[in-house]
C-alpha cells in the first residue's frame, strides 16, 4: 500500500459501525468532510481523553460542516459500552480484522518497554466531502489535538 499523501484520495472502504451498520467513507462525511480519527483501543486512559474531546467539541466541528467517526479494532459490543459509558455522540467503527487500518497505513510495529508488537498508531484524517485528504496528523498527541483541527478547517475555508 502506497503512503496517503494529502491531495491524494482516501482509500475507498465498507466498515461496520456500533449499531451493527455497514457504511462506506460518504456514508460518514459531513457537509463539507469527516475528521476520522484512529485510536488503540476503547475505554483506555488516552482514547477515552481523546473520545471526549471530539465528544465536547462536536458541535463546533459540525458548524464547520465535518462529522467525527472513530476508529479502533475493538468489536461491536465493546465499542457500544464505550459510547454509553462516555456518552459519545458520533459514530466508532469496528476493524476487528485490520483491513481499514491498514488501508490508511495506520497498523504498525510499536514498541513498549522492549516489546514489539503490533498496533494501531494514533492518526487523524481530515477527508473532504469527495474523498480528497486534506491533513494528516500522525502520531497524535491527545492534548490540544481537537482545538488543533477545529483551527485547521477554519484555515481552509
Amino acid at each position: 500500500m502506497a503512503k496517503l499523501e494529502v491531495g491524494k484520495k482516501a482509500p475507498a472502504f465498507t466498515a461496520i459501525i456500533a449499531d451493527g451498520k455497514k457504511v462506506k467513507l460518504g456514508d460518514i462525511s459531513g457537509k463539507n468532510g469527516v475528521v476520522l480519527y484512529f485510536y488503540p483501543k476503547d475505554n483506555t486512559p488516552g482514547c477515552t481523553t481523546e473520545a471526549c474531546d471530539f465528544r465536547d467539541n462536536l458541535e463546533a466541528i459540525k458548524k464547520l460542516g465535518y462529522s467525527v467517526v472513530g476508529v479502533s479494532k475493538d468489536d461491536l459490543k465493546s465499542h457500544k459500552k464505550f459510547i454509553e459509558k462516555q456518552n459519545l455522540n458520533f459514530d466508532l467503527l469496528s476493524d476487528a480484522d485490520t483491513d481499514l487500518v491498514e488501508k490508511f497505513g495506520v497498523w504498525q510495529e510499536k514498541n513498549m518497554m522492549g516489546r514489539k508488537y503490533m498496533g494501531i498508531v494514533r492518526t487523524t484524517f481530515l477527508i473532504s466531502k469527495d474523498g480528497k485528504i486534506l491533513k494528516i496528523y500522525d502520531s497524535v498527541k491527545v492534548k490540544d489535538h481537537v482545538a488543533q483541527i477545529i483551527k485547521d478547517i477554519k484555515e481552509l475555508k
